[in-house]
């Protein structure tokens, strides 16, 4: 039972990770219009995300 647990928990963090890089590469190309930017939040993901939420 350990096993199935541990494997769910993976793939919902490696899910998570890409959905915050996802949503911070829209939210700041529409914002800065700049694919440089975008390619740096994206990086930084939901530290972006949650920057940009706090900000606005």
């Amino acid at each position: 039972m350990s096993r199935g647990a541990t494997y769910v928990r993976k793939e919902i963090v490696s899910k998570g990770v890409g959905f915050g890089s996802a949503l911070a590469i829209a939210i700041s190309f529409t914002t800065h219009k700049s694919i440089l930017w975008a390619i740096i939040h994206g990086f930084f993901s939901w530290l972006y995300v949650l920057y940009y939420a706090l900000t606005r």
